[in-house]
Order: structure tokens, then C-alpha cells, then sequence
């Protein structure tokens, strides 16, 4: 039957058009995983370049610049000062109230190489305190050449802030190894600490472009 109008009761209902919000969720699915996964394969090319960093047969540099944060950093830098690889040692991030008698003792080393060669920087709270430090004390000692000594996992974030620091400076890797190589590489800490690093060296990245 049809109404007053003429129109009949049979309607013929067109199917509803998918809601915009849907499209924009996949588009915003799709970004999302995407950006996970150059994330995660910049995570697993950072560790992998960070792991495989090999340390010089043979160093010869005007100084040494060890970045605190573990006793193996430090040893390995009064090491290379031992074996006459460079003039100068400087120990960037001292707890203020440590003292060369005790990084002595504890290295083993003799306390007349802390006397004439090592200079402890107690003022640097970070990288780029330390790049500055070291920047300075490069520059009075007029030095072009120097050995950078830290932890595997933190030598690419180090040599992106020491280059920006003093650009005209010719710097050394020297990366000791994190200790995560007997079987808690795995943990969930270790893993958090690869996972900041890595943060932290993008940022660096990020300024060191910018020049801020």
C-alpha cells in the first residue's frame, strides 16, 4: 500500500558507510606499529654496534678521559696511563669526597702516577658535564687527541657529546665491557639500562643536529 504521498512502504535501505573513526583508528594502528618497528630495530642495531665495539690493539693520544660509573672504567684508564699511552689521565665525575690516595689504592697503582698524571673532575654530574669537562681540560693542555674510556653500552652516547664539545678533537674509543656477557644480559635491569642508553644517545643525537 502506499501513503498519501505515494511513496511505497518497501524501502530499500543502502548499507551504513563505515564510521570515520574506524579509518582514522587503523591509520593510527598502522603509524603506531610502524613506529615500533624502527624502534626496535634501532634498539637492536644500537646494542649490536654498542656489543661489538672493539678496543684499539695499541693507543697512542695525547690524553685519557675515563667517565666514571664503574671501578673497571677507571682501572682501565690508569692502565693505559701505565703503559705510557698518553701524557695526561683525566678521571671525569668523582664523588667529591673521594680522593686520588683512594682511586689509587683501589686500582693498584702507584700513588706517583695520581702525583704527576691524573686529574680528578669532581664538578661533572652527567655526559655533558663530562664532555665539557674534558673539553676544558684538553684545551689547557692544548691536546688534540684523546682516549674516551667508558662502558660498552655508553660509548656511542659519549663520543656524540665529547665530538659536539670540542669538534677539533680527535677522539679514541676505548669501551669496557659492561659485564653482561654471563648470563644476565637477559634481566629485566640490564635491560632497562640498555633501553635508557639508548634514549639518552637518540637525544643526544637529536641536539647534536639541532646545535643546542
Amino acid at each position: 500500500m502506499s501513503d498519501p504521498s505515494g511513496n511505497s512502504d518497501t524501502q530499500t535501505h543502502l548499507p551504513d558507510a563505515p564510521p570515520a573513526r574506524h579509518g582514522a583508528l587503523r591509520t593510527g594502528l598502522g603509524v603506531v606499529v610502524c613506529v615500533l618497528l624502527v624502534a626496535v630495530a634501532g634498539f637492536a642495531s644500537f646494542s649490536e654496534r654498542s656489543r661489538k665495539m672493539a678496543r684499539p690493539d695499541k693507543i697512542s693520544v695525547d690524553g685519557i678521559v675515563v667517565l666514571t660509573g664503574g671501578a673497571e672504567r677507571i682501572s682501565a684508564g690508569v692502565r693505559l696511563l701505565e703503559q705510557k699511552a698518553a701524557k695526561r689521565l683525566l678521571i671525569s665525575g668523582v664523588y667529591p669526597a673521594t680522593t686520588a690516595r683512594q682511586l689509587s689504592r683501589m686500582t693498584q697503582a702507584e700513588a706517583s702516577l695520581f702525583t704527576c698524571c691524573v686529574d680528578l673532575d669532581k664538578r661533572a654530574s652527567d655526559t655533558r658535564d663530562n664532555a665539557a669537562e674534558a673539553a676544558g681540560w684538553a684545551a689547557r693542555h692544548k691536546f688534540q687527541k684523546l682516549a674516551v674510556v667508558t662502558s660498552d653500552y655508553h660509548m656511542l652516547r659519549a663520543t656524540v657529546e665529547f665530538s659536539r664539545a670540542m669538534p677539533d678533537v680527535e677522539l679514541v674509543a676505548y669501551p669496557v665491557a659492561s659485564g653482561d656477557n654471563d648470563g644476565s644480559a637477559g634481566s629485566i635491569a640490564t635491560f632497562r639500562l640498555w633501553i635508557s642508553e639508548y634514549v639518552k644517545y637518540l637525544l643526544a643525537l637529536v641536539r647534536l643536529q639541532i646545535g643546542s
